[in-house]
């Protein structure tokens, strides 16, 4: 790329978007350093500590960054199925080379360090379905479209579950979001969420009542139709019919998925979440077994109050009473130490930065900017919510990063790359018709 070309790149970067990104990793390694820190550190690059590795992995993906801008804007369309078999591989190469870290074969190891390709699949994957969803031939409403694009996110999903990794594919999700922007119809999304009502509702009070209250329901939606054209029933009886049964099908599925498929410890981390123990002795062993992350998060962050102990101050922080806080718990360490007022800091942070890219998202020129700023969107969004809904104990522990914030190099480096690959597209849109 020429000096002017350059120059034409620097001056076109949305600088909004880059000011939001320093500030969150600077926060977030500050609250690695927080929950980590040695007094008999010589060196803030120390790698012997977390902290050290962290820094070294910002100052990589600062050259990341440079890369990135530096390479053609059209270069990451052209190459996008290149990169997505090239990820595909690298999960299916785990099941022969990776490593196994508290029962999930989801690394790589190169001595001290590891790299986890779950993160960048992501990326891939989001560039992979931008590709696809592009074609101007393409119609998310024409189920052969709609065949393709899902088989590219099946196939990650499944290789991440068999790891297993639930958290990690649990995000492939967030892209029905980019559907439904781009025309997926908005009532097969409402189906979707009353599949996860219907199954939540019997877990948390039983077949019986789930089955009263849907029929109950559907009886009153049937009530209304009929005031409304009063030949409802006798036109679409068979279709009346064959919703019972279908709803009648979905509970009792829902039933035997929870007891016969899912493991008793995940039985127990959903019971615990909706609140289904009565039994204060068995609420207590609960919360210190698969319940004990939770709980800690929860007091480390209810005791930092309204404006936080101060940095490095956090006791329960210092007293490592958050097992591996440095990762899926980064959260707590802001709550304790910066208080509510900081946590209200980190939150706005977030919105502003996923709220800018849906923005600038709308303003592409390209089919495949936008989408792809919207799946960029969607993936922050989605773990933005899980992991601080995770750490406030509001949603289920599925263990998932914090952007920007939780230790980890691929996890860093795969945000990265997510966020400043649609910088860069974004730069480039004053060069497109």
């Amino acid at each position: 790329m020429r000096l002017s070309n350059k120059k034409t790149v620097i001056s076109q970067l949305d600088w909004g978007l880059v000011l939001l990104y320093l500030i969150l990793v600077l926060l977030g390694w500050i609250s690695i350093y927080a929950t980590t820190f040695q007094m008999d550190a010589d060196s803030l690059l120390n790698l012997t500590t977390n902290y050290g590795k962290q820094l070294f992995f910002i100052l990589l993906s600062l050259i990341l960054i440079v890369v990135v801008l530096a390479i053609d804007a059209g270069f990451y369309e052209r190459f996008a199925s290149i990169f997505y078999i090239l990820s595909i591989l690298s999960l299916v190469g785990l099941f022969l080379f990776g490593k196994s870290i508290n029962g999930q074969t989801a690394w790589y190891t190169f001595g001290t360090f590891t790299l986890q390709p779950s993160e960048f699949m992501k990326l891939t994957t989001a560039l992979a379905v931008s590709k696809i969803m592009s074609d101007k031939m393409f119609d998310i409403k024409k189920i052969a479209d709609f065949k393709n694009v899902l088989i590219v996110l099946v196939i990650p999903f499944i290789l991440i579950l068999l790891q297993p990794d639930f958290g990690s594919a649990l995000i492939y999700f967030a892209f029905i979001f980019v559907f439904l922007r781009e025309g997926f119809p908005v009532n097969i999304f409402y189906a979707l969420l009353g599949l996860i009502l219907l199954f939540i509702a019997t877990i948390k009070i039983g077949i019986t009542y789930t089955l009263i209250l849907s029929f109950l329901l559907l009886i009153s939606f049937y009530f209304f139709a009929t005031r409304r054209e009063p030949l409802f029933i006798r036109k679409y009886w068979h279709i009346i019919i064959l919703s019972f049964v279908l709803l009648a099908g979905i509970v009792v599925s829902s039933n035997l998925f929870y007891k016969k498929v899912l493991k008793q410890h995940h039985r127990d981390r959903l019971e615990l979440w909706l609140r289904m123990e009565n039994n204060p002795e068995k609420i207590r062993e609960l919360k210190q077994s698969f319940g004990f992350n939770n709980d800690q998060s929860i007091k480390t962050i209810a005791s930092g109050g309204f404006s936080g102990k101060g940095f490095l101050e956090g006791d329960r922080t210092n007293g490592k009473f958050v097992p591996e806080q440095h990762t899926d718990y980064i959260f707590s360490t802001i709550g304790e130490e910066f208080g509510f007022w900081g946590s209200t800091l980190v939150i706005v942070l977030f919105l502003l930065l996923i709220l800018r890219v849906l923005q600038k998202a709308e303003q592409q020129k390209s089919d495949f900017s936008r989408i792809f700023g919207y799946s960029v969107a969607a993936i922050l969004f989605v773990h933005f919510v899980i992991n601080i809904g995770m750490v406030l104990d509001l949603l289920p522990t599925v263990g998932i990063p914090l952007p920007f914030f939780s230790y980890g190099g691929s996890s860093l480096w795969g945000f990265t790359l997510l966020l400043f690959i649609f910088i860069r597209l974004d730069a480039n849109k004053a060069n497109e018709l």
